[in-house]
């Protein structure tokens, strides 16, 4: 299921190899069918012809076991010879008696050619009269004697007038049908071996490749006309159509039961003989399956070089591309004039895309020059107009000495305002600026405002946007410092080196009351704060700066301290590019 589900089913070259089987296969699929419907026509006709010679051989052999049948029943019924001899003659009269059934018996059997014997059998003498054909052998006389006896015992013994169906038995080698008829002391009879039933079908089936059997209810070989060298084949089968069966189904198996007995007239056609007409058929169909599949991965070669593989190197260059790397190119490799077309037009417009890429970057950063100038301006008159208060505050406290201080402190802070113009300063540069600016604070709120500095030596020459740490520093003052009370400020740096790229934490707390829950909220969902006192650009305006100088290579982030007080860290990277 995983490699099914990783199988990109909606790709080209997978709908390519998918209709080429869809055509390639049914079309095999197709050949053989036909190869097997040919093969299952012939089959029909074969053993269609030689079930109707079976059954009417079938109906032959049965009107001759009938005519035997009639044949004993009336010399049980009405010859005199065999009346007499159930009454007790004297032993003379007996012989005489005999002597004239047994000539009798003989006569008959010339009207009876396929008749091997003819027999009578007397239970209260234990004498048999019989006659049999001149081919007989004594081991089979002696063989045919015993079989006699024993079949009319049987009868006796179940007191049966008759075997009924015809017997199949033995006499040495040879098998045998048997039939008999009497009551009490005396039973008449006749045995035919399968052989006469059979032999007279081998004219008939002169054809080397068939041989005509016959087989008892049990599936065992009576007779054939031929010997069957493959003991495989399987005769308990029902008759009722024909089957393949034997050594890879080499014969087909048909045949006809008989009626006045359990045994079955067989017909065994070697199948390879019955296929002879259709050998160009069979092999013309084997050549273009072979052909078919020796062509299917032919095809896939020359659909994958011609088709495929230049669709996958098109797919792979504009993956690329949709990563952003526009300065692939299609490679110039031999193929259709079709995709070298394409693939020259494609290139061709790659480069003026890219050309165009440059143009528009070009604009992009024009912009974001723009942007950050605005930036810096929105900063510049919000403190400037605070600077004016502090002043006109110490000139009506007639504060001369503090007006000059901090109109010094004012020169160094607007020098540095004036240098702002630029994309990045260093943090000490960024933190003289910052002290110029709490000491202007410190003259307006006295002692109720103190700081401290903690940054490495080694972190004073990392390079972040100007003006960023005043204007969280201005943020503090603005939202902090209180009529009562005295507000502590810290600005921290620290280095954090596990970090895939080294980076520079700044941190400004203050032990203020901290941001209120609606600042959080708009600086978490990255909108500007609109309360009764106006916008509060300040955070909002370090984050855009942020972004639009490292992307998302830097951050701030802003939360409340334990127990109270407001903490903002911003993240750069150590070195700026």
């Amino acid at each position: 299921m995983k490699w099914l589900q990783s199988v990109p089913w909606n790709s080209i070259r997978v709908k390519l190899v998918l209709g080429l089987l869809a055509i390639t296969l049914p079309l095999i699929a197709l050949l053989i069918y036909n190869n097997q419907y040919s093969v299952r026509v012939v089959h029909n006709q074969v053993a269609n012809s030689n079930e109707n010679l079976i059954q009417i051989h079938m109906k032959q052999i049965d009107a001759k076991l009938t005519e035997i049948e009639r044949y004993l029943v009336g010399v049980r019924m009405a010859d005199l010879n065999v009346q007499a001899i159930s009454d007790n003659l004297h032993e003379d009269d007996y012989i005489l008696t005999k002597t004239s059934i047994s000539r009798k018996f003989n006569s008959d059997m010339t009207i009876y050619p396929y008749v091997e014997g003819i027999f009578l059998y007397s239970i209260s003498r234990d004498d048999i009269v019989q006659s049999y054909r001149n081919t007989i052998t004594y081991s089979e006389i002696i063989g045919s004697e015993e079989m006699i006896k024993g079949e009319v015992m049987k009868l006796a013994n179940q007191s049966a007038s008759s075997s009924g169906k015809w017997q199949v038995v033995s006499v040495g080698a040879k098998r045998n049908l048997l039939q008999i008829f009497g009551d009490g002391d005396i039973y008449v009879g006749a045995w035919i071996p399968a052989s006469a039933l059979v032999e007279p079908l081998r004219n008939a089936k002169s054809d080397a490749s068939s041989t005509v059997l016959m087989v008892d209810g049990n599936g065992d070989m009576m007779y054939s006309t031929l010997p069957i060298v493959d003991e495989t084949i399987d005769f308990t089968r029902s008759f009722d159509k024909y089957y393949l069966s034997g050594k890879n189904d080499s014969y087909l198996i048909v045949g006809e039961p008989s009626t006045k007995g359990a045994f079955t007239l067989v017909a065994a056609i070697l199948n390879k003989s019955i296929l002879e007409n259709l050998p160009y058929l069979t092999w013309a169909t084997m050549i273009v399956i072979l052909l078919a599949l020796l062509m299917l991965p032919v095809s896939f070669w020359l659909l994958r070089r011609v088709l495929i593989l230049p669709l996958v190197r098109m797919a792979g260059t504009m993956r690329l591309i949709g990563q952003g790397s526009f300065n692939v190119r299609m490679e110039e490799v031999p193929s259709s004039d079709e995709f070298l077309l394409v693939n020259r037009t494609f290139n061709r417009m790659l480069s003026q895309i890219e050309e165009l890429k440059i143009h528009v970057y070009e604009e992009q950063l024009s912009k974001q020059r723009t942007e950050l100038r605005h930036l810096q301006l929105q900063i510049n008159p919000h403190f400037f107009m605070n600077s004016l208060n502090i002043l006109y505050n110490l000139a009506q406290m007639k504060q001369y000495s503090l007006i000059q201080e901090m109109t010094m402190s004012l020169s160094q802070y607007f020098r540095y305002m004036f240098q702002s113009q630029r994309s990045l300063a260093l943090l000490k540069e960024e933190l003289q600026h910052v002290i110029h600016y709490l000491h202007i604070q410190q003259m307006r709120f006295s002692n109720r405002l103190t700081y401290e500095i903690e940054v490495p030596e080694f972190l004073r020459t990392t390079s972040l946007p100007p003006l960023m740490l005043q204007t969280v520093v201005e943020n503090t003052i603005k939202h902090a410092v209180k009529a009562e009370g005295s507000t502590m400020l810290t600005i921290e740096a620290t280095l954090d080196d596990l970090a895939e790229e080294p980076m520079v934490c700044l941190t400004i707390r203050d032990n203020g009351a901290g941001f209120s829950d609606e600042a959080l909220l708009a600086f978490q969902s990255n909108r500007v704060l609109i309360d009764d006192d106006g916008e509060h650009i300040g955070l909002w305006n370090i984050r855009e700066r942020l972004r639009l100088q490292y992307g998302d290579k830097a951050w701030i982030e802003c939360y409340n301290d334990d127990p109270h007080g407001a903490v903002t860290e911003i993240y750069v990277p150590l070195r700026t590019q």
